[in-house]
């Protein structure tokens, strides 16, 4: 029997609400340490937390987006443990009555080696409404420890998928899909650096056939790298720890990136440890039919109707439609284009998935800091289409327009750059090309057809590059066959 890896993962989205989910703090990234920890965050007595209507609204935003159960009624509780960053000495959160249940998730994974591409479907086992804690801070402080409650009492929802991937191959392409998603229906800035998206994962191993093992999870990791590499060091570890004759207890550990590799920080907790109970000041939260209606009235088209869409209407491949539906400013800058040059789909997505993407990973942008809008690229692609322009001659305004600006018909004309498509004018210039090769044109006409090249590349030197290349192809090949 081989070893099986079983994962399940629990992502923390922080919600894009502009206060906090039980007061009116602010939840703006970046501020002075503990300068937006109102009384609330810092649990001052007398103090009652009040339910934040946008958190919620999210919350359904996601459970729409998934196909899941959104809960009529739902119950807030307290979890109750000891940290210094926790000021109240528990988190509300939710336990046994979460806001969302039961949804799922498309997922792509890529190919692996031998191992083609393919689709799996994630089920998703809740996403419930918390508070976040505040951060410990251990630098500057001479051997001590600061709190910054800044964060305490952000919003988020916590996403608990269930144990249904076998390979960190798995769990990232979910998580990248998971991220998206987030950012694309507007809950979730994704932000992993500023840790508005964060993963902990719940890894176990057992021989095929046999009951799952005794999993112990990754907690905070912040990007998908970290998160693939934390994956296969913990599972390689379980192994060899079984294969030794060791055992596997729960355990929470933490993945350290510069090391590769992970090590216990305590102990798993069980939900008893917690002693969750409802919490007393907050009445049950219910969701209307009527209000999940008008949430589902604000939902954008959702990435894989899009996809769907790109691939029947455009006639684009799977994979293309694939990456142009992974974020949502992506495919809204491929209609927009489109709009600009209708027609030219195929044309309009190497464009944006070839050159662009390349330019933009060199200069470390996205596309939303993209230099060129979508209505100058739509601007080039239809002096493609229509041979004003060659693609080198593309090449050459794509290069102006980002790094200057400007539009392609202006830059065209101020560069020369259009083309010769007068078939008159393309037949006089092979002719002198001819004229002057005589021997080069008896070996082609001999069998050398590899001297095609040579007639083209002169063709091209004395039209100084701007010959259409299909029109004079078509001309060489009639004027050398005699």
């Amino acid at each position: 029997m081989t070893w099986e890896i079983v994962i399940g993962l629990e992502v923390h989205a922080q919600l894009s609400t502009s206060s906090k989910i039980f007061c009116g703090a602010s939840t703006a990234f970046g501020a002075e340490p503990n300068t937006q920890a109102d009384a609330v965050s810092l649990a001052l007595p007398g103090v009652l937390p009040v339910l934040n209507k946008g958190a919620v609204e999210r919350a359904i935003r996601f459970g729409l987006a998934t196909g899941a159960y959104i809960a009529p009624r739902s119950v807030f509780a307290r979890k109750n443990y000891f940290y210094p960053d926790l000021p109240k000495g528990y988190q509300i959160s939710q336990f046994d009555l979460p806001v969302v249940g039961n949804g799922q998730l498309v997922i792509q994974v890529p190919a692996q080696g031998n191992s083609p591409a393919y689709e799996k479907t994630v089920c998703l086992t809740r996403a419930h409404l918390e508070e976040d804690a505040g951060k410990s801070l251990h630098e500057d402080f001479h051997g001590m420890t600061g709190i910054d409650l800044n964060r305490a009492g952000t919003p988020l929802l916590e996403i608990v998928s269930e144990p249904d991937m076998r390979s960190a191959a798995e769990a990232v392409a979910y998580a990248k899909t998971l991220h998206s998603l987030v950012r694309w229906i507007g809950i979730c800035d994704g932000n992993m650096q500023e840790g508005s998206f964060r993963c902990d994962a719940n890894v176990s191993v057992h021989k095929s056939g046999t009951p799952f093992g005794t999993r112990r999870e990754i907690k905070n990791l912040n990007s998908f790298r970290f998160l693939e590499q934390a994956i296969n060091y913990e599972a390689r570890w379980q192994i060899e720890t079984l294969e030794s004759g060791g055992t596997i207890r729960q355990a929470t550990v933490l993945f350290d990136p510069d090391k590769g590799e992970t090590r216990m920080m305590r102990t798993k907790e069980e939900a008893h440890d917690y002693r969750y109970f409802p919490d007393p000041d907050l009445l049950p939260l219910e969701i209307s039919e009527e209000w999940k209606e008008r949430v589902r009235a604000t939902l954008p088209e959702l990435p894989q109707a899009r996809q769907a869409r790109y691939v029947s209407e455009l006639g684009l491949s799977v994979y293309d439609a694939g990456i142009l539906t992974a974020s949502r400013e992506m495919a809204d800058f491929f209609e927009a284009a489109l709009n600009e040059a209708p027609g030219h789909a195929k044309m309009c997505a190497n464009w944006l998935i070839g050159e662009i993407s390349a330019q933009l990973n060199r200069d470390g942008l996205d596309i939303a800091q993209c230099p060129i809008t979508p209505q100058q690229l739509g601007g080039m692609l239809k002096r493609i289409a229509d041979n004003t322009i060659s693609n080198s001659g593309a090449k050459e305004v794509f290069r102006t327009i980002w790094t200057e600006g400007g539009e392609a018909d202006a830059i065209i004309e101020a560069k020369g750059l259009k083309q010769v498509s007068d078939s008159g004018a393309i037949e006089v210039l092979v002719d002198e090309i001819i004229a002057a090769n005589a021997d080069k044109v008896a070996e082609y006409r001999s069998g050398k057809d590899k001297l095609f090249g040579f007639f083209v590349g002169l063709a091209m030197k004395a039209s100084k590059g701007k010959a259409n290349p299909a029109q004079l192809n078509e001309i060489l090949k009639r004027k050398l066959a005699g």
